[in-house]
């Protein structure tokens, strides 16, 4: 399964399924392309470093439908099947989403349905819960609202904040994503209405 992977930073999430690929535990997935809305990332860096096509898309200045519409065309010259958003900083609306129905996967950093939206483990923070987590999670039209594929529960420690809390939370993306990946490009994945079957 030809996979398209979308960026918008250093490309932490990234480097994990790319590091899976060369060492065989994507198969049958194959990162097929990369692509930033943002220039001069370290994401783009890794893609460069690891041989895969990397290719920017500006979203500046731009309506979203149009935006779309690049990315759409930028995947299907690399024929992909699936999308993954690996730090992906940007809505996607159901124009682009329908074009692939169960086959774009997002990871956020929290235990969705709590703390959907931007910065996430500093929400679970200052609501002072005990425990938070990462979520690889199907993605529709609505916010961080996709059937949830995969969960890791992460504590909150009492001298956290936000980011020493998202740096042990990313730990446990970088092991959940290539995992989920592979399970999708296997065809071990079935969703019904919102529950979601891995084998």
């Amino acid at each position: 399964m030809k996979l398209g992977v979308l960026v918008s930073g250093s490309g932490t999430n990234l480097q994990a399924l790319l590091d899976a690929q060369a060492g065989g535990t994507l198969a049958p997935g194959e990162i097929a392309v990369v692509i930033s809305n943002k220039p001069g990332v370290k994401a783009l860096e890794r893609a460069a470093a690891a041989n895969v096509p990397a290719v920017v898309i500006d979203h500046k200045g731009k309506e979203r439908v149009a935006f779309e519409d690049e990315l759409l065309a930028v995947l299907a010259v690399h024929g992909v099947q699936a999308v993954v958003l690996a730090g992906f900083m940007r809505v996607l609306t159901a124009h682009f989403v329908d074009r692939f129905p169960l086959a774009i996967i997002n990871t956020h950093p929290s235990l969705l349905p709590a703390f959907p939206g931007v910065d996430a483990p500093a929400q679970a923070v200052a609501h002072g819960v005990k425990l938070a987590g990462v979520t690889v999670h199907f993605v529709d039209a609505t916010l961080d609202g996709g059937p949830i594929i995969a969960q890791a529960a992460v504590p909150v420690l009492a001298d956290d904040d936000g980011k020493s809390l998202h740096t042990r939370i990313q730990r446990e993306e970088h092991r959940l994503l290539p995992d989920v990946v592979q399970r999708l490009a296997s065809g071990r994945l079935t969703c019904k209405g919102r529950i979601v079957r891995a084998e």
